[in-house]
Parts: structure tokens; C-alpha cells; sequence
């Protein structure tokens, strides 16, 4: 993998939890709106997104399965961040959507969130 690849939820998905409701990750909303604010800057990481249900086969495929919660930055190969949250084979990734922001304004150019 030579680039970022930040994996955001599909919005409208159903959780059969709570039947005949539809929902959206509020994390991902967030970072999708920052994404769209600044899509010169967006087209510098791969963004996939994906359906709600586990199992994530994606997601597994690069950090595992014990961690497939999302929003979700897998850094590209060898890339280390101050902002990484965790490491599957040798592979860093950030799982907490305030550390992803700041890995957006570290890695990629994204202006800081204001305090």
C-alpha cells in the first residue's frame, strides 16, 4: 500500500438492534466533512467506504479483525504517525477520528481543527 487509506462508514445503514431506523457514524460524517471541505487536499489518501455489518473483510485484511471499528486511517507501508493508535504486522493505523484529524493536518496538509 504506497498511500493512505481511510476507511469511513457507509451512511444510511440499518443496525437490526433498532429495527425500521437508519443511521450514519457521526466520527465518519465529521472527517467525510472535512474531506469535502478540502478535496484537492482529499485526493492525497484512498477512501473507502464501507457497509455497516462486521465482519469487514477490508478492514480485516490489513489490521486484523480485532480491529474493525471505524472511522479508520491505515497508514501507508512503512508510515509511522505520533497520532497511530495501534499496529497489526508491521502495519500502523489510527482508530480515534481526533487523532485522524490530526494525522490529516500532519500527513496530508488538512488545516487544523480550531480549539
Amino acid at each position: 500500500m504506497t498511500r493512505d487509506r481511510l476507511f469511513l462508514m457507509r451512511p444510511g445503514f440499518e443496525d437490526p438492534a433498532f429495527p425500521g431506523r437508519r443511521f450514519y457514524c457521526w466520527h465518519c460524517a465529521l472527517i467525510e466533512g472535512v474531506l469535502a471541505s478540502f478535496p484537492a487536499l482529499a485526493g492525497r489518501l484512498d477512501v473507502e467506504r464501507i457497509a455497516w455489518p462486521r465482519p469487514r473483510h477490508a478492514v480485516i485484511a490489513l489490521v486484523g479483525e480485532e480491529n474493525q471499528s471505524l472511522p479508520l486511517l491505515v497508514l501507508a507501508d512503512g508510515a509511522t504517525s505520533p497520532h497511530q493508535t495501534g499496529q497489526h504486522q508491521g502495519r500502523a493505523f489510527i482508530a480515534d477520528k481526533d487523532a485522524i484529524l490530526a494525522a490529516l493536518s500532519e500527513r496530508h496538509g488538512f488545516p487544523d481543527p480550531h480549539p
